[in-house]
């Protein structure tokens, strides 16, 4: 059984019963799921998987306040709760809320992946946040949400960030794809240094992976499952065999064709008019789309 599936399973037979006999109050000022890190969260947990922090579980979620007031009563119900779910130990729990699952705070639970109690407040913020802390904010799912906070800021993550901000990150990810596949990769293979062209190969399949998602208004997650969530992207997912075969064999032929794609999308997508095969005039025609100066003056690879 999938992560996910165990531990909606949880709640719908455990612990929302338990909350609803002792202590029903509750229940409009909690939000409950599994969210975060991890591949359970986004659905591709398999026996591998399984073989490390395993356990039946789910996260109930309250505001700092509320927390202070209804914490330690909330987490008295969670602990009483059986040991075994389904045949899977439950012991990641702690009335501390140390573990995994049991009862955290909404604001404890998005500060370690935006550094604030909540989504970014301003366009640095956004800017900042590497993308694979985003898509892990907003992993998962949430089954219960009483006063609906949690969920409102999950959505803010997933459809909040700035036009600006993502034209910027986009104008980066062209220059970078630029310097380390059409013009590096091929420079360092003709100084012999093929050690280097393989980091050149590895840089631009990184920063092409992240314009994929950008493209698609998408975060990407943490690398060991980016290419598994690029295959689900609407567009440009029929890129992932080149670029996976691009670490492996790397080929000038091959990023120029993954480059091609790419400004094929920025152009379906009105983001450049320019008819240039190398990408960073391309980045230059992104950033004139840029209506926030301050983000305008930035060095076109910031971001």
């Amino acid at each position: 059984m999938k992560g996910l599936e165990l531990s909606r399973a949880f709640w719908d037979e455990e612990l929302r019963p338990a909350m609803e006999r002792e202590c029903p109050l509750l229940l409009e000022r909690a939000a409950a799921g599994l969210c975060g890190s991890g591949s359970d969260c986004l659905g591709y947990d398999d026996d591998i998987s399984h073989d490390h922090a395993f356990a039946a579980g789910c996260m109930l979620w309250l505001r700092e306040e509320e927390e202070r007031h209804y914490g330690f009563r909330l987490s008295t119900v969670y602990d009483r709760l059986p040991r075994e779910f389904r045949g899977v130990a439950t012991e990641h729990r702690s009335r501390q809320g140390d573990g995994r699952y049991g009862v955290k705070t909404v604001e404890g639970f998005f500060r370690p992946f935006t550094g604030t109690g909540g989504a970014p407040a301003s366009w640095r913020g956004w800017l900042r946040v590497p993308s694979w802390a985003l898509a892990a904010a907003t992993a998962g799912e949430v089954f219960f949400d009483g006063p609906g906070s949690f969920t409102a800021i999950r959505q803010e993550l997933l459809t909040g960030m700035p036009e600006d901000v993502r034209l910027k990150k986009l104008a980066a990810r062209a220059a970078l794809m630029a310097q380390s596949g059409q013009y590096n990769f091929s420079r360092c293979l003709a100084h012999g240094e093929r050690a280097a062209a393989q980091l050149a190969a590895g840089e631009f399949v990184r920063e092409s992976l992240e314009m994929v998602f950008l493209l698609n208004r998408r975060h990407m997650p943490f690398y060991k499952w980016a290419f598994r969530a690029m295959g689900e992207l609407p567009r440009l997912s029929e890129l992932r065999p080149e670029l996976e075969q691009i670490l492996t064999e790397p080929t000038a032929d091959a990023m120029e064709s993954v480059a091609a794609a790419v400004i094929g999308e920025l152009r379906a997508q009105n983001l450049t008019e320019g008819r240039w095969e190398f990408l960073e005039p391309h980045a230059y025609e992104i950033m004139k789309r840029i209506q926030n100066p301050e983000i305008a003056a930035l060095h076109i690879m910031e971001g």
